[in-house]
Protein backbone atom coordinates (compact mmCIF):
# COMPACT_ATOMS: atom_id res chain seq x y z
CA UNK A 1 0.00 0.00 0.00
CA UNK A 2 1.12 3.74 -1.25
CA UNK A 3 1.86 5.80 1.99
CA UNK A 4 -0.65 8.96 1.57
CA UNK A 5 2.00 12.05 1.88
CA UNK A 6 -0.51 14.99 2.90
CA UNK A 7 -2.89 14.05 5.85
CA UNK A 8 -4.90 16.63 7.69
CA UNK A 9 -7.38 16.69 10.43
CA UNK A 10 -10.52 18.89 10.22
CA UNK A 11 -13.25 19.53 12.55
CA UNK A 12 -16.36 19.52 10.51
CA UNK A 13 -18.90 20.07 13.54
CA UNK A 14 -19.89 19.63 17.28
CA UNK A 15 -18.73 15.86 17.57
CA UNK A 16 -17.40 14.63 14.07
CA UNK A 17 -13.78 14.54 13.20
CA UNK A 18 -12.71 13.78 9.85
CA UNK A 19 -9.15 12.76 8.58
CA UNK A 20 -8.78 13.62 5.09
CA UNK A 21 -6.05 12.55 2.51
CA UNK A 22 -5.35 15.01 0.00
CA UNK A 23 -4.07 14.99 -3.12
CA UNK A 24 -3.79 16.72 -6.53
CA UNK A 25 -6.66 15.18 -8.61
CA UNK A 26 -6.54 15.79 -12.25
CA UNK A 27 -8.24 18.73 -14.17
CA UNK A 28 -10.65 17.47 -16.49
CA UNK A 29 -12.59 19.05 -19.39
CA UNK A 30 -15.28 18.09 -21.67
CA UNK A 31 -15.86 18.98 -25.44
CA UNK A 32 -17.97 18.11 -27.72
CA UNK A 33 -17.96 14.95 -30.32
CA UNK A 34 -20.74 14.38 -31.75
CA UNK A 35 -24.48 13.29 -32.01
CA UNK A 36 -26.44 9.68 -31.67
CA UNK A 37 -29.92 9.67 -33.17
CA UNK A 38 -32.18 12.56 -34.04
CA UNK A 39 -35.94 13.91 -33.42
CA UNK A 40 -38.60 12.29 -34.39
CA UNK A 41 -40.49 8.79 -34.77
CA UNK A 42 -38.99 6.78 -37.58
CA UNK A 43 -36.25 4.22 -36.81
CA UNK A 44 -33.30 5.72 -35.44
CA UNK A 45 -34.97 8.44 -34.48
CA UNK A 46 -35.49 9.45 -30.93
CA UNK A 47 -37.60 10.87 -28.20
CA UNK A 48 -37.68 11.56 -24.17
CA UNK A 49 -34.15 9.15 -24.42
CA UNK A 50 -34.25 8.15 -20.68
CA UNK A 51 -31.43 5.80 -21.01
CA UNK A 52 -28.22 5.37 -22.04
CA UNK A 53 -25.59 2.38 -22.29
CA UNK A 54 -22.89 0.99 -24.34
CA UNK A 55 -22.00 -2.96 -25.19
CA UNK A 56 -18.13 -3.20 -23.93
CA UNK A 57 -17.57 -6.14 -26.67
CA UNK A 58 -18.87 -4.19 -29.85
CA UNK A 59 -18.65 -0.50 -28.74
CA UNK A 60 -22.92 -0.52 -29.80
CA UNK A 61 -24.96 2.71 -27.49
CA UNK A 62 -28.12 1.33 -26.66
CA UNK A 63 -30.75 4.06 -26.21
CA UNK A 64 -34.32 3.81 -23.88
CA UNK A 65 -36.66 5.52 -26.61
CA UNK A 66 -39.89 6.99 -24.77
CA UNK A 67 -43.58 6.28 -25.22
CA UNK A 68 -45.09 7.37 -27.73
CA UNK A 69 -48.18 9.53 -28.15
CA UNK A 70 -50.94 10.32 -30.92
CA UNK A 71 -51.37 13.78 -31.96
CA UNK A 72 -54.11 14.07 -29.19
CA UNK A 73 -51.62 13.05 -26.67
CA UNK A 74 -53.28 9.18 -25.99
CA UNK A 75 -50.73 6.83 -25.91
CA UNK A 76 -49.45 5.39 -28.88
CA UNK A 77 -47.85 1.26 -28.34
CA UNK A 78 -46.65 1.30 -32.12
CA UNK A 79 -44.20 4.70 -31.45
CA UNK A 80 -41.07 4.21 -29.57
CA UNK A 81 -41.05 2.00 -26.58
CA UNK A 82 -37.65 0.16 -27.68
CA UNK A 83 -34.20 -0.11 -27.11
CA UNK A 84 -32.57 1.58 -29.81
CA UNK A 85 -28.99 0.33 -30.74
CA UNK A 86 -26.70 2.32 -32.85
CA UNK A 87 -23.32 1.37 -33.82
CA UNK A 88 -19.90 3.15 -32.53
CA UNK A 89 -20.37 5.83 -35.50
CA UNK A 90 -23.72 6.31 -34.56
CA UNK A 91 -25.39 4.57 -37.21
CA UNK A 92 -28.70 2.88 -36.46
CA UNK A 93 -28.36 -0.74 -36.92
CA UNK A 94 -31.28 -1.98 -35.09
CA UNK A 95 -33.81 -2.52 -31.53
CA UNK A 96 -34.96 -4.45 -28.86
CA UNK A 97 -37.97 -5.16 -27.48
CA UNK A 98 -41.87 -3.41 -28.70
CA UNK A 99 -44.44 -1.60 -27.20
CA UNK A 100 -46.68 -3.79 -25.03
CA UNK A 101 -47.31 -5.45 -21.72
CA UNK A 102 -46.07 -8.87 -22.94
CA UNK A 103 -42.99 -10.94 -21.77
CA UNK A 104 -40.05 -8.73 -23.67
CA UNK A 105 -42.35 -5.60 -24.40
CA UNK A 106 -42.14 -2.30 -22.95
CA UNK A 107 -44.63 0.42 -21.65
CA UNK A 108 -41.50 2.91 -21.61
CA UNK A 109 -38.30 2.00 -21.30
CA UNK A 110 -36.23 3.48 -18.56
CA UNK A 111 -32.38 3.14 -17.21
CA UNK A 112 -31.00 0.46 -18.87
CA UNK A 113 -26.94 -1.56 -18.10
CA UNK A 114 -25.09 -4.48 -19.04
CA UNK A 115 -24.17 -6.96 -16.57
CA UNK A 116 -20.59 -6.87 -16.45
CA UNK A 117 -20.25 -10.58 -15.52
CA UNK A 118 -22.99 -12.19 -17.49
CA UNK A 119 -23.17 -9.55 -20.48
CA UNK A 120 -27.00 -9.54 -20.02
CA UNK A 121 -28.96 -6.64 -20.82
CA UNK A 122 -31.26 -4.84 -17.78
CA UNK A 123 -33.87 -2.37 -18.59
CA UNK A 124 -36.86 -0.66 -16.55
CA UNK A 125 -39.73 -0.94 -17.83
CA UNK A 126 -42.22 1.98 -16.25
CA UNK A 127 -45.96 1.38 -16.96
CA UNK A 128 -45.21 -2.36 -16.38
CA UNK A 129 -43.68 -1.93 -13.30
CA UNK A 130 -40.81 -4.35 -13.80
CA UNK A 131 -37.52 -4.77 -15.12
CA UNK A 132 -36.86 -6.58 -18.43
CA UNK A 133 -33.69 -8.95 -19.22
CA UNK A 134 -32.22 -10.12 -22.29
CA UNK A 135 -28.91 -11.38 -23.42
CA UNK A 136 -26.48 -10.03 -25.29
CA UNK A 137 -27.58 -10.55 -28.64
CA UNK A 138 -31.21 -9.20 -27.64
CA UNK A 139 -33.55 -12.45 -26.71
CA UNK A 140 -35.77 -12.30 -24.00
CA UNK A 141 -34.56 -14.01 -20.72
CA UNK A 142 -37.01 -13.39 -17.83
CA UNK A 143 -38.75 -9.85 -16.35
CA UNK A 144 -38.41 -9.67 -12.58
CA UNK A 145 -39.67 -6.82 -9.47
CA UNK A 146 -43.55 -6.97 -11.45
CA UNK A 147 -45.67 -4.70 -8.61
CA UNK A 148 -42.29 -3.41 -6.13
CA UNK A 149 -41.84 -0.31 -7.68
CA UNK A 150 -43.60 2.85 -6.92
CA UNK A 151 -46.32 4.91 -8.77
CA UNK A 152 -46.78 8.02 -10.05
CA UNK A 153 -47.14 10.68 -7.14
CA UNK A 154 -47.99 14.72 -6.75
CA UNK A 155 -44.88 16.93 -8.29
CA UNK A 156 -42.93 14.07 -9.85
CA UNK A 157 -43.26 13.91 -13.57
CA UNK A 158 -41.59 10.24 -13.55
CA UNK A 159 -41.93 7.43 -11.79
CA UNK A 160 -40.94 3.45 -11.59
CA UNK A 161 -37.17 1.90 -12.03
CA UNK A 162 -34.32 4.40 -12.12
CA UNK A 163 -31.01 4.06 -12.02
CA UNK A 164 -29.79 0.33 -12.46
CA UNK A 165 -26.12 -0.79 -11.08
CA UNK A 166 -23.89 -3.95 -10.16
CA UNK A 167 -21.41 -5.25 -7.47
CA UNK A 168 -18.97 -7.14 -7.82
CA UNK A 169 -21.21 -10.37 -6.99
CA UNK A 170 -23.53 -9.01 -9.74
CA UNK A 171 -26.45 -8.05 -7.48
CA UNK A 172 -28.06 -5.54 -9.26
CA UNK A 173 -29.28 -2.65 -7.58
CA UNK A 174 -32.36 -0.33 -9.34
CA UNK A 175 -33.82 2.71 -7.68
CA UNK A 176 -37.32 2.69 -6.94
CA UNK A 177 -37.86 6.72 -7.97
CA UNK A 178 -41.36 7.01 -6.22
CA UNK A 179 -40.92 4.68 -3.28
CA UNK A 180 -37.16 6.59 -2.60
CA UNK A 181 -34.91 3.91 -2.02
CA UNK A 182 -32.81 1.27 -4.21
CA UNK A 183 -33.56 -2.51 -3.97
CA UNK A 184 -31.06 -4.96 -4.58
CA UNK A 185 -31.61 -8.34 -6.21
CA UNK A 186 -30.06 -11.54 -7.42
CA UNK A 187 -28.74 -11.16 -11.50
CA UNK A 188 -31.92 -13.54 -11.97
CA UNK A 189 -34.26 -11.11 -9.95
CA UNK A 190 -34.51 -12.34 -6.14
CA UNK A 191 -35.45 -9.69 -3.98
CA UNK A 192 -32.63 -9.20 -1.11
CA UNK A 193 -33.32 -5.59 0.42
CA UNK A 194 -33.24 -2.18 0.12
CA UNK A 195 -31.00 0.83 0.98
CA UNK A 196 -32.67 4.50 2.26
CA UNK A 197 -36.08 5.78 3.12
CA UNK A 198 -38.04 9.18 2.25
CA UNK A 199 -36.65 12.39 3.50
CA UNK A 200 -34.15 14.66 3.67
CA UNK A 201 -31.73 13.71 5.90
CA UNK A 202 -28.15 11.83 4.46
CA UNK A 203 -29.19 8.26 3.83
CA UNK A 204 -32.70 9.72 2.40
CA UNK A 205 -33.82 10.58 -0.53
CA UNK A 206 -36.52 12.47 -2.39
CA UNK A 207 -36.29 10.68 -5.83
CA UNK A 208 -33.41 8.54 -6.71
CA UNK A 209 -32.87 8.85 -9.67
CA UNK A 210 -29.26 7.97 -11.05
CA UNK A 211 -27.74 4.80 -9.47
CA UNK A 212 -23.42 3.80 -10.06
CA UNK A 213 -21.42 1.94 -7.88
CA UNK A 214 -17.65 2.88 -8.34
CA UNK A 215 -15.28 0.11 -9.97
CA UNK A 216 -12.71 1.63 -7.44
CA UNK A 217 -14.10 1.20 -3.99
CA UNK A 218 -17.62 -0.43 -4.06
CA UNK A 219 -19.13 3.43 -3.21
CA UNK A 220 -22.94 4.27 -4.32
CA UNK A 221 -23.02 6.86 -6.07
CA UNK A 222 -26.98 8.88 -6.32
CA UNK A 223 -28.70 11.81 -7.91
CA UNK A 224 -31.19 12.54 -5.01
CA UNK A 225 -33.32 14.51 -7.67
CA UNK A 226 -35.98 16.59 -5.83
CA UNK A 227 -33.33 16.99 -2.94
CA UNK A 228 -31.04 18.96 -5.43
CA UNK A 229 -27.95 16.73 -4.30
CA UNK A 230 -25.56 13.92 -4.48
CA UNK A 231 -25.17 11.19 -1.92
CA UNK A 232 -22.40 8.97 -1.60
CA UNK A 233 -22.49 5.72 0.18
CA UNK A 234 -20.93 2.60 1.79
CA UNK A 235 -21.48 -0.31 -0.02
CA UNK A 236 -23.75 -0.74 3.12
CA UNK A 237 -25.74 1.99 2.25
CA UNK A 238 -23.99 4.18 4.93
CA UNK A 239 -23.95 7.54 4.25
CA UNK A 240 -20.35 9.04 3.32
CA UNK A 241 -20.76 12.29 1.47
CA UNK A 242 -24.01 14.96 1.00
CA UNK A 243 -23.32 17.46 -1.90
CA UNK A 244 -25.51 20.01 -3.95
CA UNK A 245 -28.01 22.31 -3.30
CA UNK A 246 -31.12 24.18 -5.00
CA UNK A 247 -29.96 26.81 -7.95
CA UNK A 248 -27.85 27.72 -11.11
CA UNK A 249 -24.08 28.25 -9.59
CA UNK A 250 -21.22 26.07 -9.76
CA UNK A 251 -21.71 23.04 -7.51
CA UNK A 252 -25.94 23.88 -7.43
CA UNK A 253 -28.82 21.76 -9.54
CA UNK A 254 -31.88 21.63 -10.26
CA UNK A 255 -33.04 18.31 -10.51
CA UNK A 256 -30.36 16.02 -11.52
CA UNK A 257 -30.79 12.87 -12.85
CA UNK A 258 -27.97 10.90 -14.47
CA UNK A 259 -24.76 9.68 -13.13
CA UNK A 260 -21.43 8.51 -13.80
CA UNK A 261 -18.11 7.97 -11.63
CA UNK A 262 -14.94 7.35 -13.39
CA UNK A 263 -11.67 5.49 -11.85
CA UNK A 264 -10.65 8.32 -10.12
CA UNK A 265 -14.21 8.73 -8.49
CA UNK A 266 -14.76 11.75 -10.73
CA UNK A 267 -18.88 12.28 -10.45
CA UNK A 268 -20.56 13.49 -13.37
CA UNK A 269 -23.86 14.49 -13.42
CA UNK A 270 -26.80 15.22 -15.57
CA UNK A 271 -27.99 18.52 -14.07
CA UNK A 272 -31.30 18.47 -15.90
CA UNK A 273 -33.46 21.82 -15.88
CA UNK A 274 -30.18 23.42 -15.47
CA UNK A 275 -29.22 22.14 -19.20
CA UNK A 276 -25.75 21.02 -18.63
CA UNK A 277 -23.69 18.44 -17.06
CA UNK A 278 -21.76 19.38 -13.96
CA UNK A 279 -18.25 17.17 -12.85
CA UNK A 280 -17.01 17.04 -9.48
CA UNK A 281 -14.21 15.29 -7.72
CA UNK A 282 -14.41 12.59 -4.98
CA UNK A 283 -14.91 14.95 -2.12
CA UNK A 284 -17.76 16.76 -4.24
CA UNK A 285 -15.63 19.69 -4.95
CA UNK A 286 -16.52 21.53 -8.42
CA UNK A 287 -14.37 20.74 -11.82
CA UNK A 288 -16.06 22.06 -14.43
CA UNK A 289 -19.28 22.07 -16.54
CA UNK A 290 -20.31 21.57 -19.84
CA UNK A 291 -24.08 23.07 -21.89
CA UNK A 292 -26.63 24.89 -21.73
CA UNK A 293 -30.17 25.95 -22.61
CA UNK A 294 -31.77 25.31 -26.15
CA UNK A 295 -32.35 29.07 -27.27
CA UNK A 296 -35.84 30.21 -29.58
CA UNK A 297 -35.22 33.20 -31.74
CA UNK A 298 -35.39 35.78 -29.27
CA UNK A 299 -32.33 34.05 -27.26
CA UNK A 300 -34.83 32.87 -24.60
CA UNK A 301 -34.30 29.27 -23.11
CA UNK A 302 -37.15 26.66 -25.13
CA UNK A 303 -39.24 25.39 -22.71
CA UNK A 304 -39.97 21.65 -22.25
CA UNK A 305 -43.32 20.00 -23.59
CA UNK A 306 -46.46 19.97 -21.41
CA UNK A 307 -48.00 16.99 -20.72
CA UNK A 308 -49.84 15.62 -23.76
CA UNK A 309 -47.86 17.61 -26.32
CA UNK A 310 -45.42 16.36 -28.61
CA UNK A 311 -41.89 15.25 -26.76
CA UNK A 312 -39.89 17.90 -28.43
CA UNK A 313 -39.08 21.13 -27.30
CA UNK A 314 -40.23 23.82 -29.95
CA UNK A 315 -38.42 25.11 -31.49
CA UNK A 316 -35.94 22.69 -31.64
CA UNK A 317 -31.70 23.97 -31.36
CA UNK A 318 -29.35 21.15 -32.01
CA UNK A 319 -26.94 23.71 -31.67
CA UNK A 320 -23.61 20.98 -30.06
CA UNK A 321 -24.00 21.47 -26.54
CA UNK A 322 -27.33 23.17 -26.07
CA UNK A 323 -29.51 20.77 -24.05
CA UNK A 324 -33.38 21.16 -23.27
CA UNK A 325 -33.09 19.32 -20.31
CA UNK A 326 -30.34 16.60 -19.23
CA UNK A 327 -30.83 13.14 -18.66
CA UNK A 328 -29.78 9.83 -18.62
CA UNK A 329 -25.92 9.22 -19.30
CA UNK A 330 -23.00 6.86 -19.98
CA UNK A 331 -19.32 6.94 -18.99
CA UNK A 332 -17.17 4.33 -21.56
CA UNK A 333 -13.52 4.51 -22.83
CA UNK A 334 -13.39 8.64 -22.25
CA UNK A 335 -16.59 9.11 -23.89
CA UNK A 336 -19.56 11.04 -21.79
CA UNK A 337 -23.30 9.93 -23.71
CA UNK A 338 -25.80 12.51 -22.46
CA UNK A 339 -29.46 12.52 -23.39
CA UNK A 340 -30.81 15.27 -24.65
CA UNK A 341 -34.07 14.68 -23.23
CA UNK A 342 -36.42 16.86 -25.13
CA UNK A 343 -34.57 17.19 -28.60
CA UNK A 344 -34.56 13.75 -29.17
CA UNK A 345 -31.05 13.34 -29.43
CA UNK A 346 -27.64 12.29 -27.45
CA UNK A 347 -24.63 14.34 -27.74
CA UNK A 348 -21.63 12.46 -26.82
CA UNK A 349 -18.55 14.62 -25.19
CA UNK A 350 -14.73 14.14 -24.95
CA UNK A 351 -13.67 13.75 -21.62
CA UNK A 352 -10.17 15.19 -21.28
CA UNK A 353 -8.12 14.67 -18.54
CA UNK A 354 -4.93 16.35 -17.74
CA UNK A 355 -2.05 13.21 -17.62
CA UNK A 356 0.20 15.43 -16.15
CA UNK A 357 -1.62 15.92 -12.78
CA UNK A 358 -1.42 13.21 -9.84
CA UNK A 359 -3.40 10.48 -9.76
CA UNK A 360 -5.82 10.74 -6.58
CA UNK A 361 -4.97 7.82 -3.86
CA UNK A 362 -7.02 4.91 -3.96
CA UNK A 363 -9.36 4.74 -0.89
CA UNK A 364 -7.76 1.74 0.63
CA UNK A 365 -4.95 4.06 1.38
CA UNK A 366 -6.56 6.34 3.39
CA UNK A 367 -6.09 4.77 6.83
CA UNK A 368 -8.45 5.47 9.62
CA UNK A 369 -11.25 7.99 7.69
CA UNK A 370 -12.95 9.36 10.24
CA UNK A 371 -15.02 8.89 13.40
CA UNK A 372 -18.21 10.19 14.65
CA UNK A 373 -17.93 11.41 18.61
CA UNK A 374 -20.10 7.91 19.03
CA UNK A 375 -17.37 5.80 17.53
CA UNK A 376 -19.10 5.61 13.69
CA UNK A 377 -17.14 5.47 10.70
CA UNK A 378 -16.87 7.51 8.26
CA UNK A 379 -15.39 9.40 5.42
CA UNK A 380 -16.47 12.57 5.00
CA UNK A 381 -19.92 14.76 5.02
CA UNK A 382 -20.17 17.72 4.09
CA UNK A 383 -24.22 18.66 4.18
CA UNK A 384 -25.18 22.01 2.41
CA UNK A 385 -28.18 23.46 2.56
CA UNK A 386 -31.25 21.37 1.40
CA UNK A 387 -34.35 22.41 -0.95
CA UNK A 388 -37.10 20.83 -1.90
CA UNK A 389 -38.56 20.95 -5.59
Amino acid sequence: MKLVKNISLAFVSAGFMVLAATAEAKAINLTYDSQIGSPGFGPGELFVPQGITVQDDTGNVYVSNGRGLNPDGSFNPELGNKVEIYNPSGEYIGAVGSGGTGPGEFDEPSALEFSPKNGNLYVGDVFNNRVNVYDSKGNFVNSFGEGLFGGLIEGRAFFGPSGITFDETNNVYVGDFSNDRILKFTEDGELLGSIGSAGTEPGQFQGPAGVRISPTSGNFFVTDQFNNRVQVLTPEGEPLLVFGEQGTGEGQFNQPIGVEVDDQENIYVADSINSRVQVFDRQGNFLTAYGEPALNEEGQPVAPPQLGEPPFGDPLDLTPGRFNWTAGTSLNDGKLYVGDFFQGRVQVLNVNRDEDSKKVPEPTALLGLGVFALGGVATKMRKNKQQSA
